[in-house]
């Protein structure tokens, strides 16, 4: 247990919790809960901390649940492709045991060194490889969680054909913590590719890059990436001063070196250059771009739309920042249409109404391209302005519901998630 100043590293956004505490079994983590939940005081789940600032801020700092404690291997079984993992256990740790075994967890969330298995699960995060592999919910097939009453329950299995019931796993993929306490995932796992390489094609305008896209993605090739970088963010990367498309290919070398070859080819007619091979270490930088861009950006927000405006969403939201003396930055996964914006002033000016503005107008330009936005990262003073999460419609009635049955006492990151969950 921390308290006082040791609780430094768990302040966000200026609240300072009453305590953090470290269990370091299921049966402790259930104690806490029950505990909190008899004094009403709210928890708060924390893994690595990098998504620990998306959401709404709680009124009350409560406690911080730490599961650095809970970081083992359960089990690998490489015949069948699964493992599994206490939630605390680091996504480059899980990654460093399985390729042991030839093999890997196909999810590139950003620091992977501080994300955690459990909070990747929690946040729905994921990279660059999403294009072609999918995202938490596609891996998932077993979870244990300890809800807010102090059950604890069992959903999936440890196999990857698992039809039996409902689909509950799938219920805690981006929850934010607030239906349960995830302590224990199974996942699906994949060969590690023979070959794989990651591949940048500068262009003169995003326009022509997003024509590429469109161009890849309606091709032969089968890239593992698609991602679409403004000039702010190539030149953070260290790819140029101009828009970059990022390919990724992997299988076998063969397969690799043609798809390669042939992706010169197919984007020559829209001005790109020769691709140019990256080091294998750019690829968690992908996601980092846009906040890489600037040395301290005053706002992260993350739009979705259909995959054919991604190209037009970025220079809509980079024409409506520079009408208003900001200046932002882009990345798309371009073929999925998920896209991180992050704002910055030239001149430092920290009045919320400019920033509020220009996020305001970019979730509008997500809801005219068939989407949403959401805001990552901002002020508190840019949240009372701009809500953080979208309007949910219906289903945040829907969300509210199941937040009641699984933690009546409300005490779960209370009000943290959408529609007030």
């Amino acid at each position: 247990m921390l308290t006082d100043v040791e609780l430094g590293p768990y302040v966000v956004e200026g609240r300072t919790p009453e305590a953090a505490v470290f269990p370091g079994s299921i049966d402790e983590v259930r104690g806490v809960i029950e505990v909190a939940g008899s004094a009403g005081v709210p928890v708060a789940a924390w893994g690595g901390g990098t998504a620990a600032a998306v959401g709404t801020p709680s009124r009350r700092g409560g406690l911080v649940l730490g599961l650095a404690r809970m970081a083992r291997l359960v089990e690998h079984e490489p015949g069948d492709l699964t493992a599994t993992a206490e939630a605390g256990f680091t996504i480059a740790a899980l990654q460093s045991a399985l390729r042991r075994h030839g093999q890997w967890l196909s999810l590139d969330p950003a620091e992977p060194e501080r994300a955690t298995l459990g909070g990747v699960i929690a946040a729905n995060a994921s990279g660059p490889r999403r294009h072609l592999y999918g995202t938490a919910r596609d891996l998932l097939i077993g979870v244990t969680v300890v809800t807010g009453e102090g059950a604890i329950v069992r959903g999936g299995g440890k196999v990857v054909k698992n039809v039996a019931g409902y689909d509950l796993p799938k219920l805690f993929v981006g929850s934010y913590g607030t239906l349960g306490i995830i302590v224990e995932v199974t996942v699906k796992l994949r060969p590690v590719p023979d070959d794989e390489r990651l591949v940048a094609v500068r262009f003169e305008r995003v326009k022509d890059a997003g024509a590429a896209a469109r161009a890849v993605m309606g091709s032969d090739l089968i890239p593992s990436a698609l991602d679409l970088l403004d000039a702010e963010s190539s030149r953070a990367l260290g790819l140029g001063p101009t828009p970059a498309l990022v390919i990724g290919f992997d299988g076998l070398p063969e397969q690799v070196a043609w798809q390669c070859e042939e992706l010169g080819r197919l984007v020559a007619p829209f001005g790109g250059q020769s691709p140019t091979t990256l080091e294998p270490e750019m690829w968690p930088r992908l996601a980092a771009a846009p906040r890489a861009a600037f040395e301290s950006p005053m706002a992260l927000m993350r739009l979705t739309v259909l995959p054919a405006t991604v190209a037009e969403t970025i220079e809509q939201g980079t024409n409506a920042a520079r009408q208003r003396g900001l200046v932002s930055a882009w990345s798309a996964h371009a073929g999925v249409g998920v896209l991180t914006a992050a704002l910055f002033s030239p001149r430092q000016q920290s009045e919320p109404g400019p920033i509020a503005a220009v996020l305001a107008e970019w979730r509008s330009m997500a809801r005219a391209a068939g989407g949403h936005a959401n805001l990552v990262w901002a002020p508190l003073a840019v949240k009372a302005e701009v809500p953080v999460w979208d309007d949910a419609g219906a289903a945040g009635r829907i969300m509210a519901r199941i937040k009641a049955e699984l933690d009546p006492l409300n005490i779960l990151n209370p009000g943290r998630f959408v529609a007030g969950v």
